[in-house]
């Protein structure tokens, strides 16, 4: 490819040089003859202004007179012709002697009996004569006989275009010499432009789903060639990282499947078929934990979902109605007791209603699960940033868990938390604040009556929008219109492309 790209270049330079000299040469040689047949013209004005200007005893004698007079340029040659004979030449050396072309007197002759002004190309021997002939008459004319004396001169073609002719072979070696050390300096300077190219092919045929990790050299140069090898690198990561999740996903999900599959195999195995209570508590069983499976096979497709990014559509809501419709919706999870009201504030903030309300209901549904006891439902601004929180009074979350629990098939082993979950609940949360930019945590915190529980939070940076004036729209307003206001969050979710992972 480089040598094709370098070769079509250089054959490109070549042919627009051509082209430029041809063209320029061409201009220059139609100048040159056209100054030839203007000198050949003057030449005849100057023999007819010297004929006129005196009293001649007979053509022969005026010819003399033009012959002596009209001193020949470089490249040129005088002759006169008198009764059909050369019988005048110049006193001075001349660079074309008309007199000793092969046929010339005789050609000329012949060309200007009808006493006429010939002008014509001369072509023998080695050179190209333009010439100009013209008869000299003083007195009558005889028509019926040919001119008694002939004035010629003419320019040599050849050594007129000489010059040029030199200088366009010189053009043209030059050129051919400049092509070709273009041709090999085009291959080095292309050789170091198309080099991140060929490390790209080198480390696309080395890499493979068993190892991602060799990465594209990039120098210090910013062209478009090494831009490109920095967005390979990066897709390289991506792909590293959507690999390495793929393998924890289904080595997880693996671990997680085999569990019930194990305990319902086994009880299968072991079931009295004559016992009518064994075969019933066999089948609880069974269907209890195929019942968690399917929860777990039903997180999966959830956190599938949030992966798409037209799964989020971001517009300004109204914080303090969006928790009201959150804790309505809340009471309904079993075992769930909610506190009297919710800690709202006065605020509009860009987000996904939907995928929040989700967040939180998961967040409610895990406190019920494993803290028992008030659960309080609320959110509060700081600054630019919202964080919505969820607070229950259980027996808290462990230090060394506090981090861990937000990962995919990771629960609390506190005393008082129970294990009914499916291990993606809060690995789904997390994405979901993710995905508009935030995070998820989990703090301690001590209620009024001096109970540790645990208050899992949401927050989601720069999402309150400032109010004008001051003032908040008022409660319950929502605008349903979508928003571009955080494109830095929309795009920080457009370019997540790994489901469920984080560094």
């Amino acid at each position: 490819m480089r040598s094709r790209i370098v070769g079509l270049l250089t054959l490109l330079a070549l042919v627009s040089a051509f082209v430029a000299g041809g063209v320029a040469y061409v201009a220059e040689r139609s100048r040159t003859l056209e100054q030839i047949e203007a000198n050949l013209r003057a030449a005849l004005e100057s023999a007819s202004f010297i004929v006129a200007d005196d009293a001649w005893a007979d053509s022969a004698q005026a010819l003399r007179a033009v012959v002596q007079r009209l001193a020949p340029d470089d490249n040129t040659g005088t002759l006169g012709i008198v009764d059909g004979s050369a019988a005048l030449v110049p006193g001075i050396a001349t660079d074309v002697p008309l007199d000793r072309l092969p046929g010339f007197v005789e050609r000329v002759v012949a060309e200007t009996a009808g006493h006429e002004v010939v002008v014509g190309t001369y072509a023998g021997g080695e050179r190209t004569v333009r010439y100009l002939a013209a008869p000299v008459v003083v007195g009558d004319v005889d028509e019926g006989a040919p001119p008694a004396a002939v004035f010629v001169t003419g320019y040599d073609v050849d050594a007129e275009l000489a010059e040029l002719d030199g200088a366009a072979r010189v053009f043209t070696i030059t050129a051919l010499v400049t092509t070709a050390a273009t041709f090999l300096v085009g291959l080095l300077v292309s050789d170091r432009l198309l080099r991140p190219i060929r490390r790209m092919r080198e480390v696309a045929e080395r890499s493979s789903a068993a190892s991602l990790s060799e990465r594209i050299p990039v120098g210090s140069s910013r062209d478009d060639v090494s831009q490109l090898a920095i967005t390979v690198n990066g897709m390289l990561d991506r792909l590293g990282g959507a690999l390495g999740s793929q393998r924890e996903l289904l080595r997880d999900v693996g671990h997680e499947l085999k569990t019930p599959i194990t305990i319902v195999r086994g009880h299968l195995e072991l079931v009295d078929a004559h016992d009518p209570a064994d075969v019933e508590a066999t089948r609880d069983l069974a269907i209890d934990e195929l019942d968690r499976m399917a929860r777990l096979v039903d997180d999966l497709r959830a956190a599938a979902r949030l992966r798409d990014p037209g799964a989020f559509e971001l517009r300004q809501t109204d914080v303090a109605a969006l928790l009201e419709q959150i804790a309505e919706k809340a009471r309904a999870i079993d075992g769930a007791e909610l506190e009297p009201g919710v800690e709202a504030v006065a605020a509009v903030a860009v987000l996904d209603p939907d995928r929040i309300t989700q967040a939180m209901l998961q967040l409610v549904a895990n406190a019920a699960r494993h803290a028992r006891g008030p659960i309080a439902i609320g959110a509060r601004v700081l600054g630019r940033d919202l964080q919505l929180f969820v607070r229950d009074r259980g027996p808290g979350v462990p230090d060394e868990l506090k981090a861990v629990i937000f990962e995919r098939f990771r629960r609390g082993v506190a005393e008082g938390r129970g294990d009914g979950g499916s291990g993606l609940g809060l690995a789904i949360v997390t994405l979901i604040a993710e995905r508009h930019g935030g995070s998820a945590s989990v703090v301690d915190a001590r209620a009024t009556d001096a109970s540790v529980g645990s208050e899992f939070r949401l927050t989601l940076p720069g999402a309150v929008v400032p109010a004008a004036g001051g003032a908040h729209p008022p409660r319950g307003a929502v605008d349903r219109a979508r928003l571009d206001a955080r494109p830095d969050a929309r795009s920080q979710t457009d370019s997540e492309e790994q489901p469920w992972h984080r560094s």
